[in-house]
């Protein structure tokens, strides 16, 4: 099979995986004597809301509403979709969790909760504490996106900063909750995932401020006050483990990067291509992640040590990009133009990185792809990866090659999906 195929094939797979349509069904609970409510938020959730519809019974009672992202949409008929703004929150994102809050506050014992969560619920489902206005949420959270924290770090501040999140949604709930839950963070860790509207919150407001001064966010004064108010003990702290609140609670994660690592790697080997799973918790900053496979590519390639190729190199997880330029792109071609650099055209060589969700940062593209002729066709062009990549612009770069990764959003979310070749 051409390259090109073999990598988007494989891309495929793992994105199917975790498909809402296909994983969702059996793990439904049974209609309960009174309502049955759906809320969801994530970049999964119109997808997963339909799931639910289609295998929920007919004559059974089914209302409720979700929210997900902008063109993430799907039609559904029972239940409402809601889209709003991601990864920065908006107005529409803030008045769809003041709604879901509400009706999940009127439900009874003799009700049933479904909550439907995935990767982007954090801004999806942001309804701001009294006192911090929904720009200065916003101001913070943009300052986080381009600081290089990590999504959990980003998290603990986020979900003091809450209404709904860091478990206040299931504190809010009188009857059983089912939360479904698709990762799209390492170490699939439910409480950080769309910051954890349903689950016990080990974190504090201690540790909000200590990240905030980690990575110098210049936090509105709202929001300082607010965490340094939590601080000193003046408010409460978000619901721990261990609080009733949740003794009715079910939290189970239904899809993972390393579920979808594991399709990537049955393809593979359908393929007569040795599979080599290197890890769905891969962190740090994506173009120093590069430099570490480039080398083990180029052992390979060189000394057929410690695989012989034909060899794919699969690796999940989420990099972190420090926003020093001002260019384009996520932290899939960050990854790829600095692989690009480290490899530089390596003959049988091959790369595909890309996000699940199909959206690379805020891009319009999943990924991109490499080839053992993209430097020298880049070069041919004029353009100087080390410049680009110096000014975060790998959008840039693999766009003038033609060699972005167009698909479209997925509506599902397990976090980035990393191939690279040897053939």
């Amino acid at each position: 099979m051409d390259p090109r195929l073999l990598l988007t094939a494989s891309f495929h797979a793992a994105v199917a995986a975790a498909d809402p349509l296909k994983i969702v069904a059996a793990r439904l609970p049974k209609p309960p004597a009174g309502r049955t409510l759906v809320v969801g938020a994530g970049k999964a959730a119109a997808s997963m809301a339909r799931a639910v519809e289609l295998a929920w019974p007919a004559d059974a009672p089914l209302e409720g509403l979700v929210v997900t992202r902008y063109a993430h949409g799907t039609p559904t008929n029972r239940l409402r979709v809601i889209e709003a703004s991601h990864p920065v929150p908006d107005g529409a994102g803030e008045a769809a969790a003041a709604e879901i809050l509400a009706q999940v506050a009127s439900l009874t014992v003799q009700d049933h909760l479904i909550a439907l969560v995935s990767g982007g619920g954090s801004s999806l489902l942001s309804l701001p504490v009294e006192g911090v206005a929904m720009a200065d949420l916003k101001a913070v959270t943009a300052s986080l996106l381009t600081s290089g924290a990590p999504i959990t770090e980003m998290n603990i501040v986020r979900k003091h900063l809450s209404r709904i999140q860091g478990g206040r949604l299931a504190a809010a709930c009188k009857a059983p909750v089912t939360t479904l839950i698709i990762s799209d963070v390492t170490g699939d860790d439910p409480s950080a995932i769309a910051s954890g509207p349903t689950c016990a919150d080990p974190s504090t407001y201690q540790e909000a401020l200590a990240i905030l001064t980690r990575y110098q966010i210049q936090a509105p004064a709202s929001v300082l006050g607010h965490l340094q108010a939590g601080a000193a003990g003046h408010i409460d702290e978000t619901p721990k483990p261990g609080d009733s609140a949740f003794a009715h609670v079910s939290n189970t994660v239904i899809a993972t990067a390393h579920q979808s690592l594991q399709a990537a790697a049955e393809f593979f080997r359908a393929q007569h291509i040795t599979p080599v799973v290197l890890g769905d918790t891969v962190t740090g900053e994506a173009s120093e992640v590069a430099k570490v496979y480039a080398a083990l590519a180029r052992e390979i390639r060189h000394h057929h040590q410690p695989f012989t190729p034909p060899v794919a190199l699969i690796s999940g997880g989420e990099c972190t990009v420090t926003v020093r330029g001002n260019g384009r792109g996520g932290r899939c071609a960050e990854f790829l133009t600095s692989l690009a650099i480290e490899l530089d055209g390596m003959l049988d060589c091959y790369a595909l990185a890309a996000d699940t969700d199909g959206i690379d940062g805020t891009e319009d593209n999943a990924g991109a792809l490499l080839f053992p002729d993209s430097a020298a066709r880049a070069a041919g062009l004029g353009l100087s990866a080390q410049a680009l990549l110096a000014n975060n612009d790998g959008y840039h770069y693999f766009s003038a090659l033609g060699d972005l990764l167009i698909t479209g959003p997925t509506r599902t979310n397990v976090n980035d999906y990393r191939v690279i070749l040897i053939l």
